[in-house]
This record gives structure tokens, sequence and C-alpha cells, in this order.
């Protein structure tokens, strides 16, 4: 057990850090005076406390964490974190029972957006508050955060940053210093999210909601203060706005940082995903769209241009707001938006799925394929922009893809199998594998999450926390030669 402190002696770090990570809601909730007060004294009690037990009994096994630690850090973080993420929810909402709350706090930390609460107008602020800065906090990885601090504390941070970071900025650095890169893009993050939230108010909503939601937005969540999600406002200029900040949410962040430090859009130029992103989400707008007013869905095509823009973004992009129960329209409709939801969020984004740098190489292979086919001995190496891929990469791109698919797989058919309809356990798995939130009919953007049972929830529990992961970094601590020494 000894070999494992020195991941657990981060763990307790973490966990004390998130603890006082409560004390925004908090002060909020006393400021306002809205009656959870004592919800958060006693979740920031607990949880700091379990943190010092953790950090205080390892302290005598410090030193720099390994490959191993690495990885056992950031799984088990994103496994135990959510259980004090819930306590605020249980202590206000006794009623809400361990399970959903436990999976309430999951949907927040990994930027899903899949809710089992319903009558969110008539919450406090602070609680609904608390469930998107989950979603803030866990959008950019609490890792990636953390990783900005240990450094200071004696702890190395590069092998937690890549155990987090999706595979295509695993290898390269912003910066020389890893503390140094962590912390870019955090600054990056903190800018988008300000200009949400003041945009956000400026366009009509209220101080609070507008801060509620450019939480939601900049981490690509989907939870909201409103039952009718964005709907409720029925208002254009804030759509506009949510769509704006949520394309800009799924670009690398990297990205928007080198932009940042070098005061020019030349980096936007250079990012080989963002053709393809804008590229797909402008022909899918205009698809739909014809198509919807095709079916009869929409007498105007301005109407049906809004609807579809706003949800082709909202659900590609992963964040999972709504303004109308899309699951009205044609089943091709609804599956073309679970389908980019599955790879159009940037790398280095907030956002779930495959991520489009991915879906470029694959099919940039697919091609390589077909080229050899014709002509087997051709030499046609697999390019991303004008850089050639390495075997390496293709490999392990492939790998994910298809440990993707398995998932997706063999996640339907267990949910199937323990009596959920074939459509629900469906998309549901690839909504919250691709941490996207609200899937198709039982969980649909008009419903939630709430009608399934217990095992049901903590099936999904488990997917969201793979997806966040990206699936390897959460399996790699499931295999049993993981923990052989």
């Amino acid at each position: 057990m000894r070999a494992y402190n020195p991941a657990l002696n981060a763990l307790g770090l973490i966990i004390m850090i998130f603890g006082l990570l409560m004390g925004f809601p908090l002060a909020v909730s006393a400021w306002l005076q809205d009656g959870a007060t004592l919800a958060y004294d006693q979740g920031l009690f607990v949880t700091f406390v379990c943190g010092l037990l953790l950090w205080a009994s390892t302290r005598a096994h410090r030193r720099d964490l390994r490959v191993h630690d690495g990885f056992l850090l950031v799984a088990a973080t994103w496994v135990v974190l959510p259980l004090f993420g819930a306590l605020p929810l249980l202590a206000y909402l006794p009623e809400l029972g361990f399970t959903d709350a436990y999976f309430e706090a999951v949907s927040g930390l990994t930027a899903t957006g899949a809710t089992v609460l319903t009558g969110l107008d008539d919450l406090p602020v602070s609680i609904n508050l608390w469930r998107t800065f989950m979603h803030w906090v866990g959008g950019m990885g609490v890792i990636v955060l953390v990783v900005a601090i240990l450094p200071l504390l004696g702890i190395g941070g590069r092998q937690l940053y890549k155990a987090e970071v999706p595979t295509p900025m695993k290898d390269s650095s912003l910066t020389p210093r890893i503390a140094e890169t962590a912390k870019g893009l955090w600054l990056s993050y903190v800018l988008l999210t300000v200009a949400c939230g003041f945009s956000l108010w400026w366009v009509g909503m209220d101080t609070w909601d507008a801060v509620i939601h450019a939480f939601t937005v900049a981490g690509l969540g989907g939870f909201s203060s409103k039952d009718a999600s964005i709907g409720h406002f029925d208002s254009l200029r804030i759509e506009v706005v949510v769509i704006v900040f949520a394309l800009l949410a799924g670009l690398n962040y990297a990205t928007h940082y080198m932009a940042l430090v070098r005061r020019s859009i030349r980096p936007y130029y250079r990012d080989p995903e963002i053709p393809f992103y804008f590229g797909v989400l402008g022909v899918s707008v205009a698809m739909l769209t014809a198509f919807l007013l095709a079916e009869g869905e929409f007498n105007e095509i301005g109407e049906a241009l809004r609807y579809v823009a706003f949800h082709v973004v909202s659900i590609s992009t992963s964040l999972g707001l709504s303004t109308y129960d899309y699951t009205l329209w044609p089943m091709f409709a609804q599956l073309w938006l679970l389908f980019l939801g599955s790879f159009i969020a940037c790398s280095g984004s907030t956002g779930g799925g495959i991520k489009m740098m991915r879906a470029i190489i694959l099919y940039n292979q697919v091609f390589r394929e077909i080229v050899r086919s014709l002509h087997p001995n051709a030499v046609r190496p697999v390019r991303l922009g004008r850089t050639p891929v390495s075997e390496n990469i293709l490999h392990a791109v492939l790998g994910f893809s298809f440990m993707y698919m398995v998932s997706i797989v063999s996640l339907t058919l267990v949910l199937s199998a323990s009596g959920l309809e074939l459509v629900t356990a469906f998309s549901a798995v690839v909504a919250c594998l691709n941490n996207t939130g609200p899937g198709l009919d039982m969980v649909g953007p008009a419903s939630n999450y709430q009608s399934l049972d217990a095992f049901h929830k903590w099936v999904l529990s488990f997917t969201m926390i793979l997806g966040r992961l990206e699936i390897f970094t959460f399996l790699v601590v499931l295999t049993p030669t993981f923990w052989r020494r």
C-alpha cells in the first residue's frame, strides 16, 4: 500500500483545494441569504478535513510522481471528487439520495450536464451556482488546475498533465515549464468566461443567471438555472451570444493562448482543426435547415435557422443547452446531432467526444488506404495540416477509436439488458461518453435522467468519467497489469 502513498498524498491536497473552492458558493449564499449556507459549511468542513487526514497520513512517503502515480491520481480524482461535490446537494436536498447526488456531481465535474433535478427555477442561486461552477472547474480539468499549484508545494506535475490532457497535446507544451503551460491555459479560460458572462448580462440576463451560464458555456457543460434551459429566456440575442462563446470554447485553448500572447490571429490560421470545425458545422446547419423545412417542421427559414443553428452548435460542441425539444424532429435530424457531438470539439477544448483532430487523422488514414488499393506502391503519409503524423500517433488514434466504439456498444448492451428501451439506452451512453448531456427519448432535452433507476445512473456515471478521461487513462487503472509491482 505504501507504493501508492505519493499519489494518495497528492490526492489529499487536491481534496483540500476542492473543499476550499466551496467557499465561493458559500460566500454567495451568505451574501444573498438564500438558505443554503449550512449545506456549504458542512460540505466544506467534511471535504477539507478528509483531505487533510489523507494528506497527513501519507506525508512521510512524499516523492515526485511517476507514470503510475499520475494515472492513479487522475483516475482517483475523478472518482472521489464527485463524492465531495455531492455533499452540498445532499445537505440541502436530502430527498435527492446518494445515487442521484453523486450522478449530479459527476455530471457537473465532467462537464456533461445530464441532470436528475427538476424545479431548478426555485433552487437557491448558490446551489445552481455550485452545479455550474463544478462544470467550470472540471471543464478545463481539476488536474490541470492543480498542476499549476502543485509545483509550489514541491510535487511534480508533468505526469498528471500528460495523463489528463487530451492526446494531441500530451507531447508538447506551450512553455518550457509544465506549470506555466497550465497557467497559460487557465488564463485563456478565465478571460473567455469573463467575456461570456459580461456579454450575457449585456444582452439581457440578470447578473447571477449570466454568471451561472458563463460557467456552463465556458466549460461546455449544460447545467442551467432554468428547467427550460436557454429556452426560458426566449431571446435571440442571448442565443447568439451562447452560440459565439460555445464555438470559441470548442476551439483549442492552446490556440487561444498563443493568439493572446502574440496579440495576433495567426495561430487560428495555423490550427489545422479550425477549417474542418467550422466547415462541418456550417454544412450541418445548412443541411438540417433545408431538411426540416422540406419535412414541414418549420414554415419560415428564419425560425428554422434559429433553432437548427443553436442546437447544432450546442450539441456538437457538447455544451448541451437547449431552446427547443429537438426530439420532435425526424429521427435523422436527432441522430445527426448525436453524431456531430462525437467528434466536432477540437483537441485542447473543454468539449467531449473523440475530438476533431482524431477525426481528421482517421479520415486521412481511410483516404490513404483507398489510394493504396488503387496504387499499392504509392507513398502517401497521413498529414495533419502540413505536418506528417507519425505511425505511433496513428496507431494510438486507431486504438482509441476502436475502444470508443466498443465502449458505446458494450455500455448500450448493458443498459438494454437491464430493461432500458434501446433508443434511450444508446443515446444516453453516447451523450454521457461524449459529455454532451441530453440524449433522445426518455433522456431528451424536454426531460432528464431522473426517471432512470439506480443501476442505470451508476453505469452512466462510469460512462461520464470514462469519456472525460478519454477512455484509456481510466481503463489503464482497471487492468491487472497496472497493479503489479
